[in-house]
């Protein structure tokens, strides 16, 4: 029998207990016949001032990852879908595999995370050589960033790192700041430019980038629900969210 509203896929969506964009994001983005079960990670709200206060705090949500995954998989989710990012890409495509491999151990069903799910997205538009980021962390957590997406085959030309003092903060960064910030990371040089770290508001805003510029602007929640739904069979095109929704 299958489940009355999720009669297609129940995806379990793991987040931090801090994150208030996740949720929401991928609501709108959620199918007819697809549900979404929230489970949070529980991290609490530290200041960060320095690369090891950030760092510090990304370890926390990781040792706690595995707790908010057995609980949501009592509900019996067809597949997951990792609603934090920053961790998916420590220690470059083997650090991001070991993560994804710990997570479908316990849960015994597959996962979609930030890291795979960017790059399966970059490659999904073609041409895309040379890229842009912007981050809500710490310069030492671009680093990873930037490592992960250069062992994946791409130049990382530009990244700001925002340097947010708390989870909290990060969803309070605004549209206008952001959009200061995507023109300092545009340029002729740059095919595409990427958003991470998922309670980073940008899934409006990187779809009318996109339109305005005419290159791929993608947000890391787009990507990694659109990975979800795609490792499920799910190829609906949604529309107003972006060319990777509508178009890949």
């Amino acid at each position: 029998m299958a489940d009355v509203l999720g009669w297609r896929k129940l995806m379990g969506v793991i987040g931090p207990s801090t994150n208030t964009v996740v949720q929401p994001d991928m609501e709108r983005m959620r199918p007819d016949g697809v549900t979404n079960h929230y489970s949070r990670i529980y991290v609490t709200d530290p200041v960060a001032l320095s690369d090891e206060d950030f760092f510090a705090g990304t370890q926390a949500i990781s040792d706690n990852t595995l707790d908010a995954v057995r609980s949501v998989i009592t509900c019996k989710p067809d597949y997951l879908v990792m609603g934090m990012s920053a961790v998916t890409f420590y220690g470059g495509i083997a650090g991001g595999e070991k993560f994804r491999q710990q997570v479908e151990d316990v849960a015994s069903t597959a996962v979609s995370i930030g890291s795979e799910s960017l790059v399966a997205a970059l490659r999904a538009y073609g041409g895309i050589k040379k890229v842009s980021f912007v981050s809500p962390y710490f310069p030492a957590a671009n680093a990873e960033v930037r490592n992960y997406l250069e062992e994946s085959g791409f130049e990382v030309v530009r990244d700001v790192a925002l340097q947010c003092r708390c989870w909290t903060d990060i969803a309070k960064v605004t549209p206008e700041r952001l959009i200061e910030v995507l023109e300092e990371l545009d340029g002729p040089d740059v095919d595409a430019l990427v958003q991470v770290g998922t309670n980073l508001s940008m899934l409006d805003l990187a779809a009318r980038t996109e339109a305005r510029l005419g290159k791929p602007v993608i947000a890391i929640n787009a990507a990694t629900y659109w990975h979800a739904l795609r490792a499920c069979g799910i190829e609906d095109r949604i529309e107003g969210l972006g060319r990777l929704l509508a178009e890949f």
